[in-house]
């Protein structure tokens, strides 16, 4: 029997129902009068189980939270996601938040979203999650992401000034975030707002996104809140409406325009003694339409509670507060009916907020744990933060920091000069690659764009920092670009120039036997280098040419065998020189001589073979060496039977060597075929030599058209097969659709660096193809002077394209500059490279057939055998005696 049945039957019945009722009405009494009695220590109760339960989740939270992983996303350079990609990956984040054991508290049920900058990267992308998720962390749906397993973020080193933000949503409760496009990338302003942090200042930056899948009972006491306030609203609106609808009505009752009115309307209420009033109808509330209130906490899948932190840190004053604004400023880009907002107060100066005590310490372990207590508008659908859910994408400018190439400095041997690029924080940086990995090169561009001005500085620091080269320009004017800068003591010891554009009989030549034997060269790699120069200039083959080619083969085997007879003899004064090919072939005196070297194999095929062969032959292998040596410096210098151009012996003792033909004729290209062949045989003789003992040779070739039509084959080869012997080439051409497709492939497939400065577009297409759609070739057409697109290669993987501006060596070496020391370095260049008047060498070349025929002729000899190997270390630079 409850109280109210009690007390109704005390009043109608007997003196023992009475008592009954005061009974029943007493227990309720005393209940209350007991806790107000026991008040306090009821209160004390209530807040120690309170207590006590808050302790047991925080320890709990603490215990799940303490075991977590973490994965980096790496995305490739030509990431590019779906929409429906991002979706999925959202939804496996809301799945991996879930992944914890049965006790864990709801706080540390999340997963976070970590974008890290602090100078070193653009921005890292990290996924934080409980343990229990680490096979879905792995599962990504990107197939252009590669996931790193890595060690959550530990404590950082403390910086002086800390800057914290924590940010909730503004709005509607219904109210959704502007959908940001996926192009260009969500993440741009975030990137370009970290992209000048300084590392050596300690600048950091982090945003921290924490996601929780909507709990279903708060969700549904978030509705009905949101749908309760609505309905209040609309009966506050409706009795505001009301209360001026009233006003209204009555001051236009007591007006005298609608008395007047009454009066003069015929059977109007006027004349009557109790005038009608008419009747007003407040408006209704309108009714709540659920779905458009609700907005998207109307549909629950998909719905997550976020959590959004920012942190900024910096070793320098106001650096810290000016990034956590720009870092504000990137929310705005999402900013629609609803917006992220600053938690917090601000008073004039004064601040109240998770920056300031007590409540920055619940921020500092929030951000330590990765738990969520979020605001409670903080709603929102995957979609609406899907710029927030994938790396840096295809889209994405990400910004070249300091660590991502070095920086040049000049005498630093492991790094080899690029060019200006200017920052973020817009200062200019000279960058720099490193020496060990920089393969090849190659720079194309219109004339005068900056690409041999650009080289002269790579090989003027190159020089300076100790390493070997070779410069061949085959206009000369390089020479006199770097001449100052190269005028120092250390590099006048180990440099050497052939400089072929001479003006009279008294200019000082070079010389080269590309024949010599003298410094233990190999006779088959010396016969295969001139017959394969030779051939590849004029354009001979087996299938064109080939009595020719052999001809010029058993030519060149027997002189190098005369000439392997008189170095073991040490008369290498009495070697044969390229221009006794003529003799050999037209001379039977000569030729009788020589065969008396030549064993009886070899010397058969003179007998036999070459005497069957008609006259009208001969021209063919001929003209060409008349060529050569119609030209009196062409004859010069390689008409002597020693020469101290020896480029093997250039490479192990890190020389500097000039080389500068005189022009682009016929003649000059059959030099520069002998040359760069030699290169070649040069560069594969450093099999001998253990790899760790192979330094470092640097061949620049400028006017790379001019170069390819005389040995294109031998480059192509070069650009190939001497990687693996520290042979790298700098290729420069204005038009790289004019080089042979062999050596544009070879350019292409095996260069470590693409440049290329303003041009036609025909020309530009061919660099700006191997870098995508990244560069639009209009853009580069427009490009200033000395300004260059380039790729670059850093630690194994490619960087850029970047615009840069070409270095100038009146900017990068000042202090280098020795003009009054220029004539000394010219005589020091020649004297290294055993130079002589052109009319001594010429006479020395005229009477040099004598000498072979006196020493073939006086004395005895057995037939030479081919030499086995490279003598002992000769001395790159021998004089002529």
């Amino acid at each position: 029997m409850d109280t109210v049945t009690v007390m109704a039957s005390a009043l109608t019945g007997t003196p023992s129902d009475i008592r009954q009722a005061a009974g029943a009405l007493g227990a309720p009494v005393g209940l209350v009068e007991w806790v107000v009695d026991q008040w306090l220590w009821l209160m004390l109760a209530v807040l120690l189980l309170y207590g006590a339960g808050f302790y047991v989740r925080r320890r709990l939270a603490n215990r799940a939270t303490r075991k977590r992983v973490a994965v980096e996303l790496v995305p490739s350079r030509r990431f590019e996601p779906s929409t429906e990609e991002i979706f999925r990956y959202g939804t496996l984040l809301a799945r991996s938040a879930v992944a914890v054991p049965w006790w864990t508290p709801r706080r540390a049920k999340a997963v976070r979203i970590r974008m890290r900058a602090d100078g070193s990267r653009p921005l890292s992308y990290r996924v934080e999650a409980p343990a229990g998720a680490v096979q879905l962390l792995r599962n990504s749906p990107y197939a252009q992401v590669r996931c790193e397993k890595i060690a959550p973020v530990a404590r950082d080193k403390q910086r002086k000034y800390v800057v914290r933000a924590q940010f909730a949503l503004h709005g509607g409760a219904g109210a959704r975030l502007r959908e940001v496009p996926l192009e260009p990338d969500p993440l741009q302003p975030l990137v370009d707002a970290v992209a000048d942090l300084r590392a050596e200042l300690g600048d950091l930056a982090e945003v921290c996104l924490d996601l929780q899948p909507a709990p279903r009972w708060r969700l549904k006491a978030r509705r009905w809140q949101v749908i309760e306030a609505a309905r209040q609203r609309e009966r506050r609106e409706a009795h505001r409406a009301s209360r001026w609808m009233r006003q209204d009505f009555r001051e236009v009752e007591d007006s005298v325009a609608h008395h007047l009115s009454r009066l003069l309307t015929p059977g109007g209420s006027g004349r009557s003694e109790y005038p009608q009033r008419r009747v007003m109808m407040p408006p209704a509330p309108r009714r709540v339409d659920r779905e458009k209130v609700l907005g998207k906490l109307a549909e629950e899948a998909h719905l997550v509670r976020v959590q959004l932190m920012v942190r900024c840190a910096s070793n320098t004053v106001t650096r810290a507060e000016r990034r956590m604004q720009q870092v504000q400023a990137v929310l705005d880009v999402f900013a629609a009916r609803a917006r992220f907002a600053w938690m917090g107060k601000l008073w004039g100066p004064v601040r109240f907020g998770p920056d300031r005590r007590p409540w920055c310490r619940v921020f500092d372990h929030r951000w330590r744990t990765g738990q969520m207590l979020p605001p409670r508008t903080n709603w929102v659908h995957l979609e609406e933060i899907a710029g927030l859910l994938k790396p840096p994408t295809m889209h994405c400018r990400l910004p070249l920091l300091s660590g991502d190439v070095p920086t040049f400095r000049v005498g630093n041997p492991e790094l080899l000069l690029q060019g200006w690029h200017r920052g973020a924080d817009g200062r200019w940086r000279l960058l720099a690659t490193r020496e060990e990995e920089t393969l090849n090169e190659v720079a194309v561009g219109k004339a005068g764009g900056g690409k041999t001005e650009r080289a002269l500085c790579q090989a003027v620091g190159a020089a300076h920092a100790g390493h070997g080269l070779a410069y061949v320009d085959p206009h000369g004017d390089s020479w006199k670009r770097a001449a100052p800068y190269l005028a120092h003591e250390a590099i006048m010891e180990r440099i050497a120039r052939i400089d072929l554009a001479v003006a009279g009989p008294r200019s000082r030549v070079g010389c080269w036997n590309p024949l010599g034997m003298d410094r233990g060269q190999r006779a088959h790699e010396v016969v295969g280098a001139v017959v394969d120069a030779l051939g590849s200039a004029l354009g001979w083959s087996d299938v064109t040419a080939p009595r020719a080619i052999t001809i010029l083969t058993k030519a060149v085997e027997a002189l190098v065998t005369v000439n392997a007879a008189a170095s073991r003899e040490q008369m290498p004064e009495c070697q044969a020189t390229i221009f006794h090919v003529r003799p050999l072939l037209v001379d039977p005196t000569f030729r009788g001589a020589v065969l008396g070297a030549l064993d009886s194999e070899r010397a058969a095929w003179w007998r036999t073979s070459f005497a069957a062969i008609p006259p009208d032959a001969l021209p063919t292998v001929l003209n060409p060496l008349d060529r050569l040596a119609a030209n009196p410096a062409t004859y010069a210098m390689l008409g002597s039977p020693v020469g101290a151009y020896y480029i093997r012996a250039a490479m192990d003792a890190r020389m500097v060597v000039w080389i500068c033909p005189a022009g682009n004729g016929p003649t000059d290209r059959l030099l520069v075929a002998l040359l760069v062949r030699d290169l070649l045989r040069a560069g594969l003789s450093r099999r001998d030599v253990d790899e760790r003992h192979r330094v470092p040779f640097r061949a620049y070739l400028d006017e790379l058209i001019s170069l390819d039509g005389a040995a294109g084959s031998s480059i192509a080869e070069i650009l190939e097969q001497l990687r693996k012997f520290k042979v790298r080439v700098h290729g420069m051409t204005q038009l790289l659709q004019r080089l042979s497709p062999e050596v544009r492939a070879s350019l292409m497939q095996n260069s470590s660096t693409l440049s290329t400065t303003a041009g036609s577009l025909d020309a530009i297409r061919h660099i700006t193809n191997e870098w995508g759609d990244q560069v639009d070739p209009v853009e580069v057409t427009e490009l200033d002077r000395y300004h260059h697109y380039m790729s670059l290669t850093v630690d194994g993987r490619r960087v850029g394209p970047l615009q840069v501006r070409g270095p100038e060596l009146s900017e990068v070496f000042p202090r280098l500059a020795r003009t009054r020391s220029v004539g000394a370095l010219n005589r020091a260049a020649d004297d290294r490279a055993a130079a002589r008047p052109v009319s001594e060498l010429v006479a020395i070349a005229k009477q040099q057939q004598q000498r072979v025929i006196a020493f073939l002729t006086n004395a005895e000899r057995t037939p030479a055998v081919e030499s086995s190997g490279p003598s002992e270390a000769a001395s790159p630079v021998r004089r002529h005696q």
